[in-house]
Order: C-alpha cells, then sequence, then structure tokens
C-alpha cells in the first residue's frame, strides 16, 4: 500500500502527495465513527482506486508528531514567528506566546525580524539582543533590499514551517514572495479540489524547490497556550536554564521569591528584561486562568 501526504483537504477530497504524484482521495467511513479528521500535513496509506484519474481512499493515518486546531495542521516542524520593529509595534507578548506554544509542541522557533529598511542598527541589535538567550534562529529581513531571504530559503529546507505573527509585521508579503519564487509547480488533481494559489480559504501544505514545505494559512495568527499550568511556565524560557538550580528556593517561580537567580540575572542584563517582563504577564495570566477554576 502506498504511502503519501496529505497537502490540502476539500470538501471530502483530500489532496495526497505519493511517491508518483498527486491523488485525489476520499476517506473510509471509519474515521468518522472514531472521530478522526485527517488534517494536511498528515502521512497516510493509501489505496489507488483510478490510476487514470488519479483517485484514491486514504486508508489509515499515521502517528502524528504534532497537531493543532489553528491552523488544522499536523506534523509541523518550524514555526517561523514574524515580528517588526515599527509599524506596526512590536507585540513583545504575543511573540511569546508564540514561541513557548511551539516548544510545548516540540516545534523549533524561527524568529523573523521583518521590516529591518526601517530599523537603524542600533534598533536592530536591540531587537535581536531581547531573544540572543533563547539560541532561536534570528533574521533580519526586508523586502525592500531582499535582505534574508537566502536565509530564509535555506532554513526553511527539509521542513514543514508554519508562519505566524500579529497583523502588519507582513507575513503575507514574505508567503507571496516565497510561492513565487520557491513553491514547486505541481499538477491539477481533480476539479474537485482545484483552487487559486494565491486566495488562500484553507489551509495546504505548499511543496519548496530545497525540499520541505510552507503552510499557506487562511490568516492564522497565533496558537493557544492550552495545557500549560503557570509553575511550568519557566520551563519554556530558554534562556533561564543557565541560572537553574541557583536559586534560594527549589520550585521558585521567579516571582516573588527573594535570592531568585533569574531575577538576579535579569539586573544584570544577563537576561533580557523585556523577556522577563513577558513571563511575569503571562505568569500572572496562566496563574489566573488556572485559579478561575476552582471559583
Amino acid at each position: 500500500m502506498p504511502e503519501g501526504l496529505i497537502l490540502k483537504g476539500i470538501g471530502g477530497f483530500y489532496e495526497v502527495e505519493g511517491d508518483t504524484g498527486l491523488y485525489a482521495c476520499k476517506t473510509r467511513g471509519i474515521f468518522r465513527k472514531r472521530g478522526i479528521t485527517p488534517l494536511p500535513g498528515d502521512n497516510v496509506l493509501f489505496t489507488i482506486t483510478n490510476e487514470t484519474l488519479r483517485e484514491g481512499w486514504i486508508e489509515q493515518i499515521k502517528e502524528r508528531r504534532n497537531s493543532f486546531v489553528r491552523p488544522p495542521v499536523a506534523n509541523v516542524k518550524q514555526v517561523a514567528v514574524v515580528m517588526s520593529g515599527t509599524s506596526p509595534e512590536p507585540d513583545f507578548l504575543l511573540v511569546d506566546k508564540l514561541l513557548v506554544s511551539a516548544l510545548q509542541s516540540d516545534i523549533q522557533p524561527i524568529i523573523i525580524m521583518n521590516k529591518t529598511d526601517l530599523l537603524d542598527s542600533p534598533g536592530l541589535k536591540c531587537m535581536e539582543s531581547i531573544y540572543a538567550g533563547t539560541g532561536f534562529p534570528f533574521i533580519p529581513m526586508s523586502k525592500v533590499t531582499m535582505r534574508g531571504y537566502e536565509d530564509l530559503h535555506e532554513i526553511l529546507r527539509g521542513s514543514c514551517t508554519v508562519f505566524a505573527g500579529q497583523s502588519g509585521v507582513g507575513k503575507s508579503t514574505i508567503l507571496n514572495m516565497i510561492m513565487d519564487e520557491w513553491v514547486m509547480e505541481t499538477n491539477t488533481v481533480s476539479e474537485k479540489i482545484q483552487r487559486g494559489r494565491h486566495t488562500t480559504r484553507h489551509v495546504q501544505l505548499l511543496p519548496l524547490d530545497c525540499g520541505g514545505y510552507v503552510v499557506d494559512t487562511p490568516g492564522f495568527s497565533s496558537f493557544t497556550l492550552e495545557g500549560l499550568k503557570h509553575d511550568e511556565l519557566a520551563w519554556y524560557y530558554p534562556e533561564f536554564e543557565k541560572v537553574q538550580g541557583k536559586c534560594r528556593f527549589n520550585g521558585c517561580n521567579h516571582i516573588h521569591e527573594p535570592e531568585c537567580a533569574v531575577k538576579n540575572a535579569v539586573e544584570a542584563e544577563e537576561i533580557s528584561s523585556k523577556r522577563y517582563e513577558c513571563y511575569r504577564k503571562l505568569y500572572e495570566e496562566l496563574k489566573e486562568s488556572y485559579e478561575q477554576r476552582y471559583r
């Protein structure tokens, strides 16, 4: 039985990429009975019912590495968090939510600082320094100067990548560039699932010329922080690890406790004060949400 990858699904049909090309596949009723919905990004086993029309049936969905409701996609390896230093002003809290959510699902975060043509050199260095302690790749980009596009092309190689960020930071500009320059052309599988490439209404995986896929999504803006307790949040701030175990109290939450190594590192400018400020806000949000469960 051939294996394939779901690229998109529309109206009960799924575009599956197999070793010999693309197929328009339906699903067996057993999936509905089990409450399972196939997602773009799913690795599947399928049978071919008509080779001429390139049609088939999805028989099995292989185990997922991860999956999301918004956007509905599975087996993401990277999330590219797009922000800008100005126009609009950066939403640091949203960026941290996206970074934490990615780490929760064992996804590699990438930080894209877009519109660098609007930033002076000290401003860009300041933005980069905020995330230097995370160890995440940081790519300065600009459509005006074409800065960073070669670096982005390389980092997308061989991975399935979702783009996220606040409105107005230039996600659409970057995705349009990717679709115009790096997305491989594919033959139409079926009129049932044909659509214009630049009129996104459904999530789909776009195959790249460098290998890998980029996820084209209809207005995706954020992950949600689900299944995370406030006293677990510190695990998802990599820069805290270098002072791990140095706080006075075991299980220190780095908020009100005295002799806290994280707060000392912030004061010594070894950890970004902006990142710590976001940590405190997220901690309080998660704590309030947790306490609301018992009111």
